[in-house]
């Protein structure tokens, strides 16, 4: 494990780098999401696409950099307490603070396929989990999974393009605006590749060095502070479609943010070094993460809405966790 060195300041320069590389990693995530929306809108990409896809992987892009980050830093237990963490939080804290603020009516929108891809997605990752560590092998099979599930992506939107993916649909995405000029679309994306990394390493150093200060692995940190903070943009994304009441939003940024995280970040993280496999992950954290992911159910089969009653719930469960996990 590389010796950390503080940053300055002390304990005080640790938690100063933390919170400015969540807020960096907030607005850049967010720049992100808009320039590629607004990129898709004027290139005429179907919406479908857009919200399993290109917006997931948006939001995504703070655990790919933490991960990838971790990796060369020598804390890979960072890395995947980050993305466990994650989709875990995405589930139960993305859905489930929204829920308290508007009921988003998720019957009303056909999410089986995509869900059951998260599922297939997730057992893949477990089952590799087992082998002890994520080499270049797990590395290749996550990233060849995730290449099928987007080609499966694009054929079905193509094949329902009149019916799903007019361009009113992108208009009402979040920050979709068609006549935003190009200028603002490269600088929404340029903003948010150069913030993202920038927001990546202040939080890895200071967040590493908060765990040995305070004794505490880096695996938990990753499992909770970290995670929340790359979650944001998934939760600042799904807020707002919760005020506009979209759900297919909603459940398509959460379902397609956690499969980027397991089979992109992770299979790439994995080709930069390998990741060892804590006995906690096998006996308790990925088995949380598959639950959470099954809390799903409801909505995509039973046409459920989620409610506030789920709301609280799914917040509940965890604060529930990340209090266990501490």
């Amino acid at each position: 494990m590389t010796d950390w060195v503080p940053l300055p300041g002390g304990a005080a320069g640790d938690w100063t780098a933390t919170v400015l590389g969540l807020v960096l990693l907030l607005l850049a995530g967010d720049s992100l999401v808009k320039g590629a929306v607004n990129m898709s809108l004027r290139l005429g990409v179907p919406a479908l696409i857009v919200s399993l896809t290109i917006v997931a992987f948006g939001t995504s892009a703070p655990e790919l950099l933490i991960s990838v980050q971790a990796i060369f830093d020598g804390v890979p237990g960072l890395a995947l307490g980050n993305v466990v963490g994650s989709n875990t939080a995405n589930v139960l804290m993305v859905l489930g603070i929204p829920a308290l603020i508007a009921v988003m009516h998720t019957s009303a929108h056909d999410s089986k396929s995509s869900f059951l891809q998260m599922i297939a997605a997730t057992v893949l990752f477990i089952g590799l989990a087992f082998r002890g560590t994520f080499d270049w092998i797990a590395g290749v099979v996550l990233l060849a999974a995730l290449a099928g599930m987007l080609v499966h992506a694009a054929r079905a939107a193509n094949s329902h393009r009149k019916a799903c993916c007019d361009a009113t649909e992108l208009e009402d995405l979040e920050g979709a605006d068609p006549d935003l000029p190009w200028a603002k679309i490269l600088l929404f994306l340029a903003l948010g590749l150069i913030g993202l990394p920038l927001g990546a390493s202040l939080l890895v150093e200071g967040a590493s060095n908060i765990a040995r200060t305070f004794g505490v692995t880096e695996t938990v940190i990753g499992l909770t502070l970290v995670a929340v903070g790359t979650s944001l943009p998934e939760l600042a994304t799904t807020v707002m479609a919760a005020l506009r009441k979209q759900a297919d939003v909603v459940l398509g940024s959460v379902i397609g943010s956690n499969m980027f995280n397991l089979l992109g970040i992770i299979g790439v993280a994995s080709l930069v070094g390998p990741i060892p496999v804590d006995e906690q992950f096998l006996t308790f954290d990925l088995w949380v993460m598959l639950a959470a992911s099954l809390l799903l159910i409801p909505f995509v089969y039973l046409k459920q809405d989620l409610t506030r009653v789920w709301g609280v719930l799914l917040t509940v469960l965890y604060l529930l966790y990340v209090y266990v996990v501490l």
